[in-house]
């Protein structure tokens, strides 16, 4: 009886024809499948004697060899032929979909007129690494051994298993890291901005971001002035933002800069009046900046006595949102091209 099955249905698999992907599965699902005829044959095996298990399981076996044979085929003609589930032809008279410029990044766009408008006042662009020491990223900038910024919720640290060196190793968690290797490796007179990434370890909201981008500036000279600090922000504010801009420095305090000053511009949206995004004050804060600390320049071996100098930092993203409207942080990060696309004449 089952050898008499087996050639039935070897029949039936050289019979069948298949044309479409529909009927392709049909055939698995009869054939193949757990629950398939051929699987219910094997399954009756046993109650074969004994003698003759051997010789019916060879048959079985060859007629699944078959089934699975003749499945590969139907597959392989479907894919060459897609007649099976083709949707509508092309139509060639249809004109073609002209092509789509791409569009540059906000923060590319603002990361690029900030270094143009320095350039043009004869700072050049510094680089340096994300993953630096702790010398590096505080130390030599005169934070204090208990300072928040060094404790591991405001900083990412790297484990030292992970590195070869004895001190701490983390992301750095502003650019400053690059204008100390700028003043040990170079002579005064530096002028330079140094644009990049920067991580902190923040929850991320509408207003904070783990990963974010800054744009730090250094000028060291002999007889720099607060004056000129002001003088350099508010010709960059003016050209960033509005023409009639104005600025304010308000006192503050920071470990590497002293005097310290946050530098506010006023609102170019409300114009001094008053709005949201002024928060009702007519002023928005842009910037930190201070005077060099006499320490700081000490500890990457220029004489405080001979240069002073004066130091910046700003963050891109902060500059995006107030230069184009965009009230929530992450829409930079989330790649929505709705987003994006926005920009494409900025």
């Amino acid at each position: 009886m089952l050898a008499e099955k087996v050639n039935e249905l070897l029949t039936e698999v050289n019979q069948t024809q298949v044309n479409t992907k529909e009927a392709l599965e049909t055939y698995r699902l009869r054939f193949l499948s757990k629950k398939g005829v051929v699987s219910d044959l094997f399954s009756s095996l046993k109650e074969a004697a004994p003698e003759d298990r051997r010789a019916l399981g060879q048959i079985l076996n060859n007629l699944k060899n078959r089934i699975q044979e003749r499945f590969e085929e139907f597959s392989a003609d479907l894919e060459g032929n897609q007649s099976g589930d083709a949707g509508p032809s092309i139509d060639f008279t249809l004109p073609v979909v002209p092509d789509q410029m791409g569009s540059l990044h906000p923060l590319t766009i603002v990361r690029r007129r900030i270094i143009e408008i320095f350039e043009r006042m004869g700072f050049n662009v510094a680089d340096g690494p994300e993953i630096e020491t702790d010398w590096y990223n505080f130390g030599a900038l005169n934070f204090p051994d208990n300072h928040p910024a060094r404790e591991m919720q405001d900083t990412f640290f790297i484990e030292k298993s992970q590195t070869h060196v004895s001190e701490d190793v983390l992301l750095r968690t502003h650019t400053s890291n690059v204008q100390v290797r700028l003043m040990e490796h170079k002579k005064p007179p530096i002028r330079s901005i140094m644009p990049g990434r920067v991580f902190r370890n923040e929850a991320i909201s509408a207003r904070a971001h783990c990963i974010f981008h800054q744009v730090e500036g250094l000028y060291v000279d002999t007889n720099v002035s607060f004056k000129d600090l002001k003088d350099t922000l508010f010709h960059f504010a003016k050209e960033m933002f509005s023409k009639d801009s104005q600025i304010r420095l308000r006192p503050s305090y920071f470990p590497f800069t002293e005097p310290s000053a946050e530098i506010d511009v006023s609102c170019f949206i409300c114009k001094g009046a008053g709005c949201n995004v002024c928060k009702y004050s007519g002023w928005v804060e842009i910037a930190g900046s201070g005077m060099v600390d006499p320490n700081v320049l000490s500890n990457c071996g220029i004489d405080p006595e001979e240069y002073t100098g004066f130091a910046f930092g700003m963050g891109i993203e902060r500059i995006a949102m107030l230069r184009y409207g965009i009230k929530d942080l992450r829409f930079f990060t989330e790649n929505d091209v709705r987003f994006l696309g926005q920009f494409k004449g900025a």
